[in-house]
């Protein structure tokens, strides 16, 4: 079955709303599509300039910004983090709760570093997956992180950095360190160093009248499978920038910035990240810890995780690797991750291809979307052999 009718299928029997689909090679963009509808009831038509929620798909680019100044020397992988925070600077573990319920503190055992942080192994969790992190935040008041509230990220570490693996807001941290260590607002910074250059002009925390009008609605499936159109989202007078989560973008955007990691760092001429350094991020720096599966809390925002049962995942510095082949064809040592409304994109340096797919579904992790990315990948992957 050919990659449009594949993607075709899945609009017409109601599998998604509507998508768009991207994949490119070192000479250029080999498949675009787009399917569907941004919103269903309308009839307005996906295009390949709608605009997404990337949500966590931001955390590959704020990774950049950071290994930028890493490069730089204005920050280190290894050593502890500057301390512009007493939650960086003086970690504290949650070690339970007492008979009352109230949460039971202890210093952490060392400091916190980028690289325990780029890799998810500093401690930080997200509520929807740590129903002690949930437990805690409902125990103390703190604000949740949709509120925007910067008190949101100074929550406790759930165990000691270094000592394992878990998805959480470790690369907020790492926006907030970029800004520090470069003196720019994140939304400047990457503008300046990323964003800007590589000519992703729908790429940025905040959307305009104009690409509003192209956004794309979440849709909230139902336990039958059924979709139902949700609100756009109500802006909030936010303390800090996600770096973790917050921007906007396009598909064409995206895939523009998966290309310039395709290419060593440099994309037209313009060198993002030095060689050495886009290899390093693609590298397994967590040793023998366990990666990438999740157990949801939160059932309405994200199912169970576990993307490739049996394999074995790590995390580089800012996304997952996969150390075994991928079921649908990507090599061995490839990088990926996704957005928890259901955007996902891989990069094979192998075979030099890289894909993305971008929808607007809750709960993350929709097996009927991760199908209809599966299916695309074989396309990929069986046009390549063709070629």
């Amino acid at each position: 079955m050919s990659i449009d009718c594949a993607l075709k299928q899945a609009v017409d029997d109601g599998t998604v709303p509507g998508l768009v689909a991207m994949a490119a090679t070192p000479s250029g963009t080999i498949y675009e599509g787009a399917f569907g509808v941004r919103r269903l009831g309308d009839d307005v038509a996906m295009t390949r300039d709608t605009v997404f929620r990337i949500a966590s798909m931001t955390k590959a680019i704020t990774s950049v910004a950071a290994m930028q100044l890493v490069e730089q020397g204005k920050l280190t992988l290894d050593d502890p983090v500057p301390a512009i925070d007493p939650a960086l600077a003086s970690p504290q573990v949650l070690a339970g709760f007492d008979a009352a319920g109230r949460p039971q503190l202890r210093p952490a055992t060392r400091p916190i570093s980028l690289k325990h942080l780029l890799t998810h192994t500093a401690g930080f969790c997200y509520e929807q997956w740590n129903p002690d992190l949930e437990r805690y935040v409902a125990a103390s008041g703190m604000p949740q992180m949709g509120t925007g509230k910067r008190a949101a990220l100074r929550q406790p570490l759930m165990f000691d950095p270094g000592e394992r693996w878990e998805y959480g807001i470790a690369i907020d941290w790492v926006g907030r360190l970029v800004e520090e260590a470069s003196g720019q607002t994140l939304d400047a910074y990457l503008a300046e160093h990323i964003t800007g250059p590589l000519g992703l002009r729908d790429t940025g925390f905040a959307v305009s009248p104009e690409q509003r009008a192209r956004q794309a609605s979440v849709h909230q499936r139902a336990p039958d499978g059924s979709l139902t159109p949700q609100p756009f989202e109500t802006p909030i007078d936010r303390e800090f920038l996600a770096g973790g989560g917050g921007l906007y973008s396009t598909a064409s955007d995206y895939l523009t910035f998966l290309q310039a990691l395709l290419h060593d760092g440099t994309l037209n001429g313009l060198q993002i990240l030095k060689p050495a350094t886009v290899a390093s991020m693609a590298e397994n720096h967590i040793g023998a810890l366990p990666a990438g599966v999740l157990k949801t809390n939160n059932p309405p925002l994200t199912n169970d995780v576990d993307f490739f049962p049996g394999q074995r995942v790590r995390w580089g510095l800012g996304y997952m690797l996969t150390l075994d082949p991928g079921p649908d064809g990507r090599s061995p040592g490839s990088v990926t991750w996704a957005g928890i409304f259901n955007t996902y994109y891989w990069l094979d340096s192998l075979r030099q291809v890289t894909g993305l797919i971008m929808t607007q579904i809750l709960p993350f992790a929709d097996p009927a979307t991760l199908a209809v990315y599966g299916a695309f990948e074989r396309g990929v992957y069986a046009a390549l052999g063709e070629a």
